[in-house]
């Protein structure tokens, strides 16, 4: 338990060392311990309110997922083998910074902002935007930040985003091509018939809040992750050392069980 509170304690403290040390000419803000995690992440990256709500809002949402994506699973992988926490949450990290997991909002963000500009900078109407996607779907590409693995209605999280941005932004360019692409593209998703989740989720619109806030820097926001993810890890880290869970071994295939599936596969 020591080991657990060592680690959030000082995991904000590192991350915003890392963003002052790296983009802000190395001007470091002391800790101020009469602040919550949030509000002294925010003080030490040195970002006004409300963003200090951000912070929180950002690591409670991604702080798990269920166990089944790269990071978690990463973490608790590791962990089974009784390694220490920081060997767990150093591989979970590693997992999320792959381009398929941990890049997805700031891969949005960018997306948005081609549009953006793309349409120079006017905000369309649902008309427009419609036809827009529309254009990008019968090209062969896809809208970012629409549906889900696993979900199959729109990411809570992103609607606790969205509940946000609606109180806080809500006059944002960026934010307005978020809430136009919220209300038109899965209408035309489910009338394309493809996508089995047409609904946004949480990476669709956690990028335009951190730019909102002046935080701009695409390549900071897997850190951002890793902070709100280790939260998540390491609750369920000590539930399975407290009920002694074994270590986790993958599923054993033989070649011969391979071959009664394909003949099973071809006779059906």
């Amino acid at each position: 338990m020591k080991m657990v509170l060592n680690l959030l304690a000082k995991l904000p403290g590192i991350a915003a060392f890392i963003y002052r040390l790296k983009y802000k000419n190395g001007e470091l803000i002391e800790s101020d311990s009469k602040l919550d995690l949030g509000g002294n992440f925010a003080h030490m990256m040195g970002i006004k309110k409300p963003y200090d709500d951000v912070a929180r809002m950002y690591f409670i949402l991604h702080s798990d997922h269920e166990s089944g994506n790269v990071s978690a699973h990463t973490g608790h992988l590791v962990a089974s083998a009784l390694s220490d926490l920081y060997y767990s949450i150093s591989a979970m990290t590693n997992g999320l910074a792959g381009p398929l997991h941990g890049l997805a909002n700031q891969e949005v963000l960018a997306w948005i902002q081609g549009v953006y500009k793309q349409m120079d900078g006017k905000i369309p109407t649902e008309a427009e935007m419609r036809q827009f996607v529309w254009d990008t779907l019968k090209g062969g590409q896809v809208i970012p930040g629409f549906g889900h693995a696993v979900l199959r209605k729109t990411d809570p999280r992103y609607m606790a985003q969205r509940e946000f941005c609606l109180k806080h932004l809500p006059n944002d360019p960026l934010f307005q091509y978020v809430d136009l692409l919220f209300k038109v593209v899965p209408p035309v998703l489910l009338e394309q018939g493809k996508a089995k989740n047409p609904w946004p989720n949480v990476d669709a619109q956690s990028g335009v809040i951190q730019w909102y806030y002046g935080l701009k820097e695409y390549d900071f926001y897997t850190v951002l992750f890793a902070v709100g993810r280790a939260l998540g890890v390491v609750a369920n880290i000590i539930w399975d050392r407290g009920l002694g869970y074994p270590i986790e071994r993958p599923k054993s295939v033989t070649t011969a069980m391979l071959e009664a599936q394909a003949e099973l596969k071809v006779n059906s």
